[in-house]
């Protein structure tokens, strides 16, 4: 029997498969709204099989957008926009998920098919705000702003801009919700050396640069009803000797299994120029780090990083090391790759795709 089509249940949550799709950004939203691209991009992927479906980064204030074009879900029409998206996805038998999230000093940046360099305001630009006022790059270069070093006041109003985007989320639909600590984006950049040089309570030890996140994510679940997973992303390693290991992220993630958190999402880098992304070489590596970080902090883990292939995403599951697969550009390739990979691995597409595709082509 095939562990990667097998289901897993986390609370009262149920996932037909071990597979998801992992959240990826479109650039493709005004105002923050969703719009009918959103709803093929996350729907075809729900018809094609995945058991999971998480909606991009979502940003919870206006200036916590990736880019202008990033989906937002501080107000209520954003809510009514993304509710019908996540009704399609529960009908196709998926769960709809959700990636909330702060890009901090990456923020105002232009799209990536334009260029990805930060926008002044005049151009559509917004201030930014981080742990520190150190830009992202040196001046001149890509993420050249200059990010407002964050206030105590600053860092409660942006908790509290989380919390009701994990209201607004339940509101939607969403029966998973995932905080981005990853990449270089606002949490992330509180818990890495990297970036945060503070000197107060939110700086210093590892403790002190894990609060942002510890305090975010207890005061989310305090909202984010009990029997509903909650995840967070992190990134697993920053790839650079000077920033996080595995050992800081297994602390971590020990620290937020006590908070309420039921699964981590293991990605990697992008705190600083020296590691942008988890794109390259290194990127299988996460999935190591994945099982490490299951097997030592005793949380379940999803595994994400080069995952493209039906037999290796089952090994993955059956060695144990992940409770659960994402798959970004391999999803952008094919929408159907669960369908797919279900025919690889002799298992009746009946139970994974919708009788409308496996009535005829199982």
């Amino acid at each position: 029997m095939s562990q990667l089509f097998s289901p897993l249940t986390i609370k009262d949550v149920t996932f037909k498969n071990r597979i998801g799709v992992s959240p990826m950004c479109q650039y493709s939203a005004e105002n923050g709204l969703v719009n009918d691209w959103h709803k093929v991009h996350l729907g075809s992927r729900a018809v094609g099989g995945a058991g999971l479906i998480i909606a991009e980064a979502t940003a919870v204030l206006p200036e916590g957008r990736i880019t202008p074009a990033c989906v937002g879900i501080w107000n209520d029409e954003q809510v009514e926009a993304l509710t019908p998206i996540t009704r399609f996805i529960e009908q196709y038998g998926a769960v709809p998920g959700i990636q909330i999230g702060h890009a901090g000093r990456k923020a105002s940046a232009a799209r990536p098919w334009d260029g990805g360099q930060h926008l002044k305001n005049e151009e559509g630009g917004y201030d930014i705000i981080g742990p520190g006022d150190e830009p992202f790059d040196k001046e001149g270069v890509r993420l050249w702003k200059t990010p407002k070093k964050m206030t105590v006041d600053d860092i409660h109003r942006v908790q509290n801009a989380f919390v009701d985007a994990a209201k607004r989320s339940l509101a939607a639909g969403y029966k998973l919700l995932e905080i981005h600590g990853a990449h270089g984006y606002l949490l992330h950049s509180f818990f890495t050396p990297l970036v945060n040089k503070r000197d107060d309570e939110y700086g210093g030890s590892l403790e002190n640069r894990a609060r942002m996140m510890l305090e975010t994510a207890e005061k989310i679940r305090e909202v984010w009803p009990e029997n509903l997973p909650l995840a967070v992303r992190l990134s697993t390693s920053d790839w650079d000797e000077q920033g996080l290991d595995i050992s800081d992220n297994i602390q971590m993630a020990k620290w937020l299994k006590v908070r309420g958190v039921d699964i981590i999402d293991c990605s990697a880098g992008g705190a600083s120029p020296s590691s942008r992304s988890s794109i390259g070489s290194r990127t299988s590596d996460q999935i190591g780090l994945a099982a490490e970080i299951k097997s030592t902090a005793n949380i379940k883990t999803m595994a994400v990083g080069t995952i493209t292939e039906a037999e290796q995403a089952e090994r993955i599951i059956a060695s144990d090391q992940a409770d659960i697969v994402l798959l970004a550009r391999a999803m952008l390739r094919d929408p159907y790759w669960a369908f797919h990979a279900a025919q690889t691995l002799g298992v009746d597409t009946k139970t994974v795709a919708p009788i409308q595709n496996a009535f005829f082509v199982g």
